[in-house]
């Protein structure tokens, strides 16, 4: 693992670690697949996997300055530093479109997605008959998972943590959004906003409770989880990217613009926004036809987030073979 010694290349480290942050807060953009293109990607995954037990007799020892340089930790604090910098900055953004303008943001992240499984399944080449399979286990497993999943999930800390792990799991490899994880887990919209209450001031002691937790089921998950995550692919990339695939592509219908109408009448309704769903299903003929669907917008939010994603893996390739020349 290279090991940078100069001020400034932990200050690009940082800018790069920006630019993941960013990724990493909209669905279907791969905080992992901006290392790639940026250079820093195998350095990220071989200083994840430097956090051993090796690392652990160092720190429990008090060796410090060795478990530092152990796991380039230098490296790694320039890099989250930038990652929390984008995500405090944008965290507020999301909230504010996903309440005030639903559709054309749900429409944005249908495109992303949409992108990044064509993108994924590309690369596969002479399809055979259990490449198929693979891939409509991982379409239907998507499609029930989102489907028979709560809109509302637990708020429990143990939740959270949960939710931590898997999702930090994610954001590590090319191609899949740890936030759309969270999309997944119904608590995108919930970690969000808490994390756009903390930077506004309005944040209350829970608040702060519930990042600390969502953090501490991170590290625990990319410790327990990155191992087996990268030894899956290298023993079982193709099987394991079309599951992948599919279940993305499974998923779609949770990003439906139009999935929950609740919220796409209370973003035009304000009086509306506290109603239940039994209660809207009542009023839903009422305000039928009064709701702007925004069709329109939401055609062209889909067509940003598809060009988005291809500008980004077209990129990404090129730079791939300029390395491999």
């Amino acid at each position: 693992m290279a090991k940078m010694k100069k001020l400034t290349d932990y200050l690009f480290v940082t800018v790069k670690g920006i630019c993941m942050g960013a990724a990493d807060v909209i669905p279907g953009v791969s905080g992992g697949t901006i290392a790639f293109m940026t250079g820093i990607y195998e350095e990220l995954v071989g200083s994840i996997n430097a956090i051993n037990t090796t690392a652990m007799k160092l720190l429990f020892s008090g060796k410090f300055k060795e478990f530092w340089k152990h796991i380039n930790g230098n490296f790694l604090l320039s890099l989250i530093a930038g990652i929390l910098v984008s995500i405090l900055s944008l965290a507020k953004l999301m909230t504010y479109l996903l309440e005030h303008h639903p559709v054309q943001t749900w429409a944005f992240f249908f495109g992303l997605i949409v992108a990044s499984s064509i993108f994924i399944l590309k690369d596969i080449k002479g399809w055979k008959f259990r490449d198929i399979v693979m891939l409509a286990i991982g379409i239907v497993t998507g499609a029930v998972v989102c489907t028979l999943s709560p809109t509302e999930t637990p708020d429990g800390l143990w939740f959270i943590f949960l939710c931590g792990a898997i999702a930090i799991c994610a954001m590590i490899l090319p191609g899949i959004s740890g936030s759309f994880i969270l999309l997944i887990l119904g608590k995108y919209e919930y970690m969000m906003g808490t994390v756009a209450k903390i930077v506004s001031g309005d944040g209350v002691p829970m608040d702060f409770v519930i990042l600390i937790i969502f953090a501490a089921g991170a590290l625990a998950g990319i410790i327990a989880f990155s191992k087996f995550l990268h030894w899956l692919l290298a023993g079982y990339h193709r099987p394991t990217l079309l599951a992948l695939a599919g279940f993305i592509i499974g998923s779609l219908v949770k990003v439906w613009p139009w999935s929950d109408m609740v919220t796409v009448a209370a973003s035009q309704y304000p009086e509306i926004a506290e109603m239940t769903a039994p209660v809207w299903k009542e009023l839903s003929a009422q305000y039928a036809g009064m709701i702007d669907y925004h069709i329109a917008g939401a055609v062209c939010f889909a067509l940003i987030g598809f060009l988005l994603v291809t500008v980004i893996e077209t990129v990404s390739t090129y730079i791939s073979r300029r390395k491999n020349r």
